[in-house]
C-alpha cells in the first residue's frame, strides 16, 4: 500500500516558502495541502506561481489553516518575532511544525515553543537544511575515524554575502520589530550549528563575541562573530555578515587530519556535493611542496537537501500518527543548544565582549 503523505501547510508567503514548498512537493512522503497569507489573493499568486495541485486550499488568514483538520503539518517561514505567537498556536492545534531559523528571538521564547509542542504531542524541527544532506553524513564519519582525523581541536566557521543597498534598507533581517537578530540571527545561525554539530552538540564552556561587530542605524546587527572554548581545550570561531563577499567555509581541524569544504550551507551544485579531507600531511625533503595532499570526496544525492529534511520532518510525524510514537527529541534539543550559544553571544557584547558561561 502507497505511504500516504504528510499534508503541509504553508503559512506566510516568504522568498523561502517558494524554496521549501518545492522541497515539500519533491518528497515522496508530503504534499502541499494549503497555503495561507493575510491576503487571500497573495496567497492564490502564490500558489500558482510555484505550481501548487489545482486542489490546494487558499487561506486569507493564518487562523483559518490552523483550523483545518485536513492538515497534519505547518511550516512556518515567518519573520522570527512573530514566531512565538504562531508556533504556539500551531501546536495548541496539534499541527507538527518545520520552522525556519532562529526558531526564537531567545532561548525563553523557545521554551515557551517547545513547551506547547511537548504538552500537545507535536513534533518541532527548525529549518536548517545542510545538516540533513547525506554529505553531512559522510563528513562525520571522517570526524568520528580516530585514525584519520584524531581527537578534534579547532572548528572555524564564516557565511557571509554582500547584501545590496534595498536589503540593508527594507530587508526583513535589518528590520530591528521583524528580525532582531540580524546577521547573528540569520547567517551565525548555521556557524553556531555547524560547530556544534562538528563537536557532536557538546556545549561550550564559555562564548566570548568578538569587539567591534556592525549595527545599522536601528541597532539590528549586520556584522558579528565570537569564539567558544570547551573544558578540554577544544576552540572554535564563527564570523557571519551581511557586508562581504558571499562565503560558506567550514573548517575542523583534529591532531591527525583536517576537513574543509566552501559551500558547507549550500552546494555549488544540488545534486551532489562535495569536501575535502587529508591525513598527517606534510612537506617533501627541500620543503617546496606538500606530500599526502588533500582528497576531494564528491556525495552524489538523490533529492536536493532541503526536500531530504522535508522528508525527515515528515516520516518523525508519520510515525506519530500512524503508530502513536512519541516526538523525537534530537531536533529539538539540537535547535536549544544553538539558541543557548545565540543568546550567549548577545550576553557577551552587552557585557562588554566578555566571556559568558553556557548554562544548559
Amino acid at each position: 500500500m502507497a505511504e500516504i503523505p504528510i499534508r503541509f501547510g504553508i503559512i506566510g508567503c516568504a522568498e523561502i516558502a517558494r524554496k521549501v514548498s518545492r522541497a515539500i512537493q519533491l518528497a515522496p512522503n508530503a504534499t502541499v495541502s494549503a497555503v495561507a497569507s493575510r491576503s487571500f489573493d497573495k496567497a492564490a499568486n502564490f500558489a500558482k506561481a510555484n505550481g501548487f495541485r489545482p486542489d490546494t486550499k487558499i487561506y486569507g488568514s493564518y487562523e483559518s489553516l490552523l483550523d483545518d483538520p485536513d492538515i497534519d503539518a505547518v511550516y512556518l517561514p515567518l519573520p522570527t518575532s512573530l514566531h512565538l505567537k504562531w508556533a504556539v498556536l500551531t501546536a495548541q492545534k496539534k499541527k507538527h511544525l518545520l520552522t525556519e531559523k532562529p526558531v526564537a528571538l531567545s532561548v525563553a521564547e523557545f521554551d515557551q515553543i517547545l513547551k506547547a509542542c511537548e504538552e500537545n504531542g507535536v513534533q518541532i524541527m527548525d529549518g536548517t537544511m545542510w545538516v540533513h544532506n547525506p554529505r553531512t553524513h559522510k563528513m562525520k564519519q571522517f570526524l568520528n575515524d580516530k585514525e584519520q582525523f584524531g581527537q578534534l581541536r579547532t572548528v572555524n566557521s564564516c557565511f557571509t554575502f554582500f547584501a545590496d543597498p534595498d536589503f540593508l534598507k527594507n530587508d526583513i533581517r535589518v528590520k530591528p520589530d521583524l528580525d532582531a537578530l540580524g546577521a547573528l540571527g540569520d547567517a551565525g545561525w548555521y556557524g553556531i550549528r555547524s560547530i556544534l554539530w562538528a563537536v557532536d552538540y557538546e556545549l561550550p564552556k564559555t562564548v566570548t563575541a568578538f569587539r567591534n561587530p556592525v549595527l545599522n542605524e536601528a541597532g539590528v546587527l549586520l556584522e558579528c562573530g565570537a569564539s567558544l572554548l570547551w573544558a578540554d581545550g577544544k576552540i572554535a570561531t564563527f564570523h557571519c555578515s551581511f557586508l562581504s563577499n558571499l562565503t560558506m567555509n567550514l573548517t575542523a581541524i583534529g591532531t591527525l587530519g583536517t576537513l574543509h569544504l566552501t559551500d558547507f550551507i549550500i552546494p555549488y551544485q544540488e545534486h551532489q556535493a562535495s569536501y575535502t579531507s587529508s591525513t598527517k600531511p606534510g612537506f617533501n625533503e627541500l620543503v617546496t611542496g606538500w606530500v599526502q595532499l588533500p582528497s576531494e570526496h564528491t556525495v552524489t544525492v538523490d533529492l536536493p537537501q532541503e526536500a531530504c529534511m522535508v522528508r525527515e520532518f515528515a516520516s518523525l510525524v508519520a510515525n506519530i500518527k500512524k503508530n502513536g510514537a512519541q516526538p523525537d527529541k534530537k531536533w529539538p534539543t539540537i535547535s536549544r543548544k544553538t539558541q543557548l550559544v545565540l543568546d550567549a553571544v548577545k550576553a557577551s557584547m552587552e557585557k562588554g565582549f566578555q566571556p559568558v558561561e553556557i548554562v544548559g
